[in-house]
């Protein structure tokens, strides 16, 4: 009973994963994610009964469970006033892509980074209506969030996000809700490979591009992670080297704006930029351009799937 209600794969590609025939002949795929979350995490005022410390420099809030906790507000108050501005210069300096894992309240309550997201070019995976915990939602209220996140998302960026990703986590029913909803390409709500892939459990193909939380400064917010910016840049550097020198993988840096968007982290990230720049074989790019490659050139099954791999822009 127990190995028929098993429906986790521990196979993936084995010892034979595909060539990803990645542009330009490069050997890895550098894909950068800023997560835009200030403003719809949890908090008083949204009526959630308690203000959210994630990822913020405190460990947890010390303030008692239903009291307004200023410190942590402030600290992702932060991220979108400094952080984030930052975090665009620095990639603006180099001419570079990234995705934004937006949330969408955050965007909506902050157009001036809507516009300037849609200025640069970066493409917007939706990180759901707020940035609160999916398994938590009933699969009604789950539904509706992706609803409003993505009604929100085109009216702030004037376009509809191709890409999902909830917050460290889907709920059972969430790759089912994203599928159902019709309109996205891939999610990121895996961890299980370094290679995009795809998942039939639905009962038809739905592309996975999956996500990393070791090469992340969320772990300048674990006791056990990053200690300094030297720490992160040695992380990334080593973990870049590996892929580049086994070949034919794809690396996601996550980044968080009240996190990397620091004045010590943020320059550790420009060393790293500044390192990779250095080197041969890489292509930095969106996860929407590893999302439509990978429909044109491994589709499920080998039958292309019509239209998906298409640029409207």
């Amino acid at each position: 009973m127990i190995a028929q209600s098993l429906t986790r794969d521990f196979v993936g590609y084995g010892p034979n994963p595909p060539d990803p025939q990645w542009p330009g002949g490069a050997r890895i795929a550098l894909n950068f994610a800023m997560n835009y979350e200030e403003g719809s995490e949890y908090s008083l005022m949204d009526g959630d009964g308690f203000s959210d410390a994630g990822l913020t420099e405190l460990p947890g809030s010390a303030v008692p469970r239903g009291g307004r906790d200023l410190a942590a507000e402030s600290m992702f108050e932060y991220g979108s006033r400094v952080g984030f501005w930052r975090l665009m210069r620095l990639f603006a300096e180099r001419q570079l892509p990234m995705t934004i894992y937006a949330c969408a309240l955050a965007l909506q309550r902050n157009l001036l980074a809507a516009a300037a997201i849609k200025s640069a070019g970066h493409d917007i995976c939706c990180h759901g209506w707020r940035w609160v915990k999916h398994w938590l939602l009933s699969e009604a209220e789950e539904r509706e969030h992706i609803r409003r996140a993505i009604a929100s998302l085109q009216a702030t960026t004037r376009q509809r996000p191709l890409g999902w990703y909830c917050r460290t986590g889907p709920s059972v029913n969430t790759r089912r809700l994203v599928m159902e909803e019709g309109g996205f390409l891939y999610d990121s709500d895996a961890y299980n490979d370094e290679l995009p892939f795809w998942d039939h459990s639905q009962g038809r193909p739905h592309l996975v591009i999956p996500y990393t939380n070791d090469v992340n400064d969320s772990k300048f917010a674990n006791p056990a992670g990053f200690g300094s910016g030297a720490d992160f840049y040695r992380y990334l550097k080593d973990s870049f080297d590996c892929l580049l020198r086994e070949g034919g993988a794809m690396m996601s840096v996550g980044l968080h704006m009240r996190i990397a968007g620091r004045p010590g982290r943020a320059e550790a990230l420009r060393d790293f930029l500044r390192y990779v720049a250095s080197r041969d074989g890489v292509w930095v790019c969106r996860r929407i351009d590893i999302a439509r490659h990978w429909i044109a050139h491994h589709p499920p099954d080998g039958v292309p799937l019509a239209g998906l791999a298409a640029d409207p822009r």
